[in-house]
This record gives C-alpha cells, structure tokens and sequence, in this order.
C-alpha cells in the first residue's frame, strides 16, 4: 500500500468511526414523539429510526463492533504511511533511524489521537446530541443494514453482554428511554422558564405540571365553608340566594346537613314563566330538578376525580373520607383553577358589572 493510499484510508476509517458513534448517540438521545408522527406520516427512514429506536440494545452493539474495528485499523493503516513520509525529512537532522523512528512514531501517535478524538467521536457526537432528531433519521438506515449484515456477531455480542448483566441483577431494556418522569418535566420546565426559552406569565404550564401532585382533599371545599340550601328549598329561595351570594350552583342539605346534591340557577328558569309561576316558585323544588353529586374518596388523584365528573356529567362531587363520611365538596371550577388560573362563576361576572 502506497503512503497516500494509507492517507486516504485513514480519512475513510475516521468518517467509519464518527458515522458508528454519531448513530449511537442518536439512537439514545432522539425521543419517539418527534419521529413517530413522520414514521406515521409514511416515511420510511422515520419507520427504520423507530426500529433502531425499539432495539437499541443491538444497534449499540453494532456501533460498538463498528467503532473497535475502525478504531484498531485507523492506527494500523495510518503509521506505516505517516511514518514514511515523516522519515526523510527527519533524517534530514541526521538523526539515527532508531531516532527517526521513536519520534515518527510518537508524532503519528499524536497526528492520529487527535484526529481520531476530534473528528472521529467528538464532532459526530456532539452533532447527534444537538440534533438527534434529524441525526437518526439519517444514520439509523444505514445502521440497521449493517445490523442486519452481521447479525449473528452482534447477536452473540449482545447476548454476552446482557449476560453478563443480568449476573448482576440488573435486566436489560431492548428500548431506549423515550419518556419523561414528572419530576423530570417539572425540571425541564422550571429551567426553560428561568433560561426564557418558556414564557409561562400565568403560571399555566407550572400548574399543570403541579395538577397531577394533587389530591382531591387539597381542592376540595370543606362543609363549613359552603353556602347550603334546605332540601325544602323553593325557586324563590335560589333566586334571593343567587342575589345574596352571586353563585350559580348551590349545594342543598337534608335535615342532618349532610350534601345529597346540587341544584344550578338554570333549574329555576321555567319555574318563573308561563302561567301560576308565582304559585310554583313558592313551593318546594321537585327532587327531579336536584342534581346529585358522585362520590369520590379524599385522597384520589385530582385528575382521577376530573374524569370521575365528566363521565358523570356532573360538576359538583361528594368527598369522603375513609368512614366513608362526608367531609366536603369538589367544584369542576376549582379543578380548572388549577390548571388555567381563577374561573369565576358566570353570575359572579354579571352581577360585578
């Protein structure tokens, strides 16, 4: 082999070496949610990213295999050819050969470490954490086809490898991580805000984020702090309490004050109109027209009772505690609070006006 063909071999194995490790970290670092919505919309190296994705324990195996080959060749192919073209102006000096050897020698160490560092696992590296998803959709093709070439080595590399892990007591996972804790996102989303990469003025984002911490208790209105009405109430009773207080809803009580539903302002309507509406709002509200309140304990996940309620098509719940004894009531505006900030009841807003 001629010393500028070493050159050139050298250039190959080093664009080898960085294609393996450029592969590896995309694999590791591209997140599912941004490649699977290009995989659905039917492309095929997006569908190739996801399998590499899915099986990223033999795709590390495979750019392992490829980087220690590339890596124990650059330096074979290499000196042979830098140390030629190094020897004749070193002997220049007039230094020995064992002279001219040692120092060609450790300068072509040099030479190859650096270039090997830089642009053989640095650059690619570097490159795939900054754009991962571009990254794999990119080099996973290709990667899975040399997967697929050598199979049965990487097969039993990897087979050896989990072995080994699983003396340890630890499983191994086929699939790279693509999910985030909350913990994580609470993070992600503090430090974006603190950076000003998120604008989030209104707390919006932190809440939500904050939501799924909660229990029904901690939003929860307790027994003492509501405005009841008697389960004797009449339309005319809503109407002066709707004037007094300002809310839409209102929570009515049997004789022992205990919750057995809710009736809306809306329930009052046809009550005022049409002939004998006098006579009819004076008298008791019809059972019918009283609204009851699905059951939730006190310690379910705030987002649990939020489904609870919309399977129900019921804006109020009942708390209980362990006894199952009633200890307080959950409004669907107070759940959205938590979410987008203070909902204020539509009368409220009328009658503030």
């Amino acid at each position: 082999m001629s010393d500028w063909a070493g050159i050139v071999w050298l250039v190959v194995l080093l664009i080898g070496n960085a294609f393996f490790v450029g592969a590896e970290f995309a694999v590791i670092s591209a997140r599912r949610s941004q490649i699977e919505p290009r995989a659905e919309q039917g492309s095929r190296s997006a569908k190739t990213a996801l399998y590499a994705m899915e099986h990223a324990t033999l795709m590390l195996a495979t750019s392992q295999l490829g980087i220690t080959i590339c890596s124990l060749l650059i330096l074979n192919v290499s000196e042979p050819a830098i140390h030629h073209l190094l020897a004749a102006p070193l002997h220049a000096f007039g230094w020995t050969d064992a002279v001219v050897d040692a120092v060609s020698f450790t300068i072509t160490l040099l030479i190859v470490s650096f270039l090997h560092v830089v642009f053989g696992e640095m650059v690619p590296k570097n490159l795939a954490f900054s754009l991962p998803d571009r990254a794999v959709l990119l080099l996973a093709p290709p990667l899975v086809w040399v997967s697929k070439v050598f199979m049965p080595v990487i097969w039993v590399l990897n087979a050896a490898a989990n072995g080994v892990l699983r003396l340890f007591r630890v499983e191994p996972k086929n699939e790279a991580a693509s999910t985030f804790t909350l913990g994580e996102v609470a993070t992600i989303v503090d430090q974006s805000r603190r950076e000003g990469v998120l604008a989030d003025s209104a707390g919006t984002v932190a809440a939500a984020v904050e939501f799924t911490d909660k229990k029904a208790r901690d939003v929860a209105v307790p027994l003492s702090d509501l405005v009841t009405l008697p389960q004797s109430t009449t339309p005319d009773d809503i109407e002066k309490a709707v004037a007094r207080y300002g809310f839409s809803r209102y929570v009515i009580v049997d004789a022992e004050d205990t919750p057995i539903g809710y009736v809306h302002l809306k329930d009052i309507l046809r009550a005022s109109e049409g002939p004998n509406a006098e006579v009819r709002m004076a008298e008791p509200l019809p059972a019918k027209r009283i609204h009851h309140m699905v059951p939730v304990q006190e310690d379910t996940d705030l987002e649990d009772a939020l489904a609870v309620m919309r399977r129900a098509g019921r804006h109020l719940a009942k708390v209980r505690n362990a006894e199952g004894e009633t200890t307080a009531v959950l409004f669907l505006e107070d759940i959205l609070e938590e979410l987008v900030g203070e909902v204020q009841d539509a009368t409220r807003r009328v009658r503030g006006h």
